[in-house]
């Protein structure tokens, strides 16, 4: 409604960045609010099969798509309090409607990444984030005055295609707007902390609002703060349509991904993002019948124990963006993969709650130093490619962010997708703490191919140097001169 210009975002870019913050947190509150309201919506669905939920499923965390098989695992195998038996019916009969609708975010998702990547390169990154925003304040809306299976699975649908748009396009924004590299790494990472505290926040805010004012009211609440967040996006960003004219971006489609495809460096970055990301989406649905059959807890020590995942994440990603740059991005992203891997073995070597403590938030805390030290370079990689001059004061010249953070939302997407499908496969064939222990090795064992490609990237850059070939950076010029010095140290 009232869009600036190039410039004038430039000067406000901390408030955009802060409307991202927002939009990314909203998103994550809606994820994650809904699962303590959960076992009413099933028990309206299947109140004729005369059958009541265990109220341990609403201790389940993180991702609503785990939640069938915990709900499968538990029938007729772990006995549950406060569970009328005569209601008691097993759910694997519809085991299958259930995943397909607690799943279809996560599919959905996974989907529009690499279709919002391409479409951010006809016209920016502003509409499509706008357009994610409406999602979800569609999707609260959906899910406020849903009362049918069909509602709910259209809502979590439309919240994937909105989570799609915000994460792809919110993070290849702040790209845009912070060119800095020591500046753009402090701030993603404080922006991905924002996942953190949507993650904590959803889950009591569901839960109270719920018990004190009905199961709609949280989502009348999300509609109100979507509208909002709506209403400063429509006042703030730049919604006129922008081609980006980098040398990395052509007409012809598949080439726009190719140069991506092709770079070793990238590829095992958004590996080591998907590799890391797949420790917790593995743990998530194997612990709590671990838990349950090994250290006996009682039912709110089921959800509490994955709230220092939560502040760990929230700790690396806000405190370590600057840190990775200070002392090179590669460095402190294996020293991370080495925290995960180390938290993975320790998890099943607990014999008590408590003693869990301390590997999930090294678990947490490891994903977020990793995510914070990554993410930006994915960004910096992107300004060495395509050979543009991001320091320039026109933004239809720089370069275009959306390819390379849909990439590496496929590989969040997977990990969250995937593997909790091959961990619950894996569980029944070598246990459970096998299965962690393995994980937490892959974690340990890809660290050499971070060390490796970045030694490799650096010699590149030299020898382009030695030569006289430009290069061109978005790096900040360092103290001598060089342009380089600052991209070696990233990748060193």
């Amino acid at each position: 409604m009232f869009p600036f210009m190039c410039e004038d975002r430039r000067q406000s870019r901390a408030f955009i960045a802060f409307i991202i913050y927002i939009s990314l947190f909203l998103d994550n509150m809606l994820l994650t609010v809904i699962v303590p309201i959960l076992p009413d919506y099933l028990v309206h669905f299947y109140s004729s099969a005369n059958f009541s939920i265990p109220s341990s499923v609403i201790y389940k965390n993180f991702d609503l798509h785990y939640v069938p098989k915990l709900i499968g695992g538990s029938s007729g195998h772990v006995p549950f309090t406060n569970v009328k038996t005569e209601r008691s019916v097993s759910l694997e009969s519809e085991n299958g409607s259930i995943g397909i609708l607690l799943g279809v975010k996560a599919l959905v998702q996974l989907i529009c990444n690499p279709i919002v990547g391409n479409l951010s390169l006809r016209i920016g990154y502003s509409l499509p984030i706008l357009f994610g925003t409406l999602n979800l304040l569609v999707a609260s809306a959906i899910f406020a005055f849903g009362q049918s299976y069909a509602s709910l699975f259209v809502a979590r649908a439309v919240h994937g295609v909105g989570s799609a748009c915000i994460s792809v396009c919110g993070m290849s924004l702040v790209a845009q707007l912070y060119v800095e590299p020591d500046k753009r790494s402090k701030i993603m990472g404080t922006i991905l902390g924002s996942i953190a505290v949507g993650v904590l926040i959803g889950y009591p805010f569901g839960g109270i609002t719920y018990d004190l004012l009905g199961k709609a009211a949280p989502f009348h609440i999300l509609t109100v703060l979507c509208l909002f967040t709506l209403t400063m996006q429509l006042a703030t960003l730049d919604l006129t349509v922008r081609h980006h004219s980098s040398s990395i971006v052509v007409e012809d489609g598949g080439s726009r991904w190719w140069p991506l495809l092709t770079n070793r460096l990238i590829l095992i970055i958004v590996g080591a993002i998907w590799i890391s990301t797949s420790a917790m989406s593995i743990l998530e649905p194997c612990l709590p019948l671990w838990m349950m059959s090994m250290l006996h807890p009682k039912k709110w020590q089921l959800g509490t124990v994955f709230i220092p995942d939560s502040i760990g994440y929230w700790v690396g990603t806000n405190f370590f963006g600057g840190i990775a740059y200070r002392f090179g991005q590669m460095k402190v992203a294996i020293l991370a993969l080495t925290l995960v891997g180390v938290s993975c073995i320790l998890i099943p070597s607990a014999t008590a709650v408590f003693e869990l403590l301390l590997p999930h938030f090294g678990l947490g805390l490891g994903i977020g130093v990793l995510d914070a030290a990554l993410v930006p370079l994915l960004a910096t990689l992107v300004d060495s490619q395509s050979g543009s001059d991001t320091e320039s004061d026109s933004c239809e010249s720089s370069p275009n962010y959306g390819a390379v953070y849909a990439v590496q939302q496929i590989a969040v997407s997977l990990a969250y997708s995937a593997a909790p499908i091959l961990g619950g496969e894996l569980v029944p064939l070598i246990g459970f703490p096998w299965l962690m222990r393995t994980i937490g090795i892959l974690n340990l064992a890809y660290g050499p191919l971070l060390i490796y490609s970045g030694m490799r990237e650096s010699v590149r850059i030299v020898l382009q140097k030695r030569s006289e070939l430009p290069l061109t950076t978005a790096l900040e010029p360092a103290a001598d001169g060089s342009n380089y010095r600052r991209f070696y140290n990233a990748v060193n």
